[in-house]
């Protein structure tokens, strides 16, 4: 273990490891004792833990309860005077601002309401979005978000989660330590540049993830301090939006090819040296030509999914084996048209065919051919012929 350590700083201050190669995997770090975290800053004294209180705690989303707090609350964490004289409950909070949600008129208001509850209260924001999902559902997420999105920088208030442009390649381990929760488990991260059905919307994609991870937590589970919701900014080819004022990314045209590839690859490698081995990276509305790439290049040495990919293709094949109760038939008896070729349509394509295969023991090829993709422009070629050259091992794996 002494080999591994470059530097040590003492009194107080965190202490630092340097791993050398050999105590590497991959880009991250070996997890001798079973901790699951690589080169985390550790406190000399772990023991010391800093409370938030009074004005500070008023402040601070995650323990923020407003009037909930009770008489003896406010008495221990200096809250007297700060706060009106009345108690409230959570479910009486529920209800007023539900109230106050229902009286705007525009969806794009509600979703500010909700991102300015969610960064003043996060208790009350999720215990609002669980027990009303369906309501609230549209409003944090599609298709709302979508608008959210194209108007991210006129409606900009508070920053959420984290922005890593070019202007910090070669430093991007360092910006993912700059964000102050230690213990990720799961990351969604976008560049922007197929954002839902609205096509390149740069930097202000952030809606994306952020909604994203909201109902990791909501429909999931997933405490909101182990989620990272995370752009990359490479640029944008929308002229709009490299003409508005009130962009809030990179003014320049996307860069592509190795440059891009690097600026990714650093990513992926700090990602997994500061969070380790099992962090799920979620990617999230990265144009064709890069989202199938990505999968096929990092699915063997990061644990990373593809939502438009595989998430919506096991949705879909799911239905079409329950629809086969009804119609009657296997899979490989029916013949498949999709209209359009992009994430979604070709993932659930290639999963169609890998079931047809397991389940005939047939060559994947021949499956392919009873699955058409067609455009505007009618059925330009068959499935089998068409599909990316990474899909297939992206798919299987």
């Amino acid at each position: 273990m002494e080999s591994t350590m470059k530097e040590i700083r003492g009194g107080g201050a965190p202490c630092v490891l340097d791993m050398d190669d050999a105590a590497t995997v991959g880009g991250g770090v070996e997890d001798t004792y079973g901790e699951d975290r690589a080169t985390e800053e550790q406190l000399v004294t772990p023991w010391t833990v800093s409370v938030a209180s009074g004005y500070n705690l008023l402040r601070d989303p995650r323990y923020n309860k407003g009037l909930a707090f009770t008489e003896k609350e406010r008495e221990t964490h200096y809250l007297r005077g700060l706060l009106p004289p009345a108690v409230t409950s959570q479910e009486l909070q529920e209800r007023k601002i539900m109230h106050n949600i229902r009286q705007y008129q525009l969806p794009l208001q509600r979703y500010m309401a909700m991102m300015d509850l969610q960064e003043g209260n996060e208790r009350l924001f999720y215990k609002l979005l669980i027990d009303n999902v369906e309501e609230l559902l549209p409003i944090v997420y599609t298709p709302t978000v979508g608008e959210a999105c194209q108007k991210y920088g006129s409606i900009f208030s508070r920053p959420q989660g984290l922005y890593i442009s070019l202007k910090e390649k070669g430093k991007i381990l360092e910006v993912l330590k700059n964000w102050p929760e230690r213990s990720i488990q799961v990351i969604v991260v976008t560049d922007g540049e197929r954002i839902l059905g609205l096509g390149d919307l740069g930097c202000q994609g952030m809606g994306i993830p952020v909604g994203k991870l909201s109902l990791y937590t909501a429909l999931g589970g997933v405490r909101p301090s182990a989620c990272l919701p995370i752009t990359l900014d490479v640029g944008t080819n929308n002229e709009e939006l490299l003409n508005d004022e009130f962009y809030i990314g990179l003014r320049q045209r996307r860069v592509t090819g190795q440059e891009y590839a690097d600026f990714l690859h650093e990513f992926m490698a700090a990602v997994k040296q500061n969070y380790g081995e099992k962090v799920l990276i979620q990617f999230e509305d990265f144009a064709n030509h890069n989202a199938f790439d990505l999968l096929a290049r990092y699915g063997t040495t990061h644990l990373v999914f593809n939502d438009d990919i595989q998430g919506t293709a096991s949705v879909v094949l799911a239905g079409l084996v329950a629809a086969l109760k009804l119609v009657g038939g296997t899979l490989a008896e029916h013949t498949y048209l999709f209209l359009g070729a992009g994430e979604a349509g070709t993932g659930i394509a290639e999963l169609i065919a890998l079931e047809m295969s397991r389940q005939t023991k047939t060559p994947i090829d021949e499956c392919r051919k009873k699955i058409w993709l067609v455009d505007s422009k009618g059925p330009d070629r068959q499935y089998a012929k068409g599909v990316p050259s990474t899909l297939q091992e992206t798919m299987g794996s």
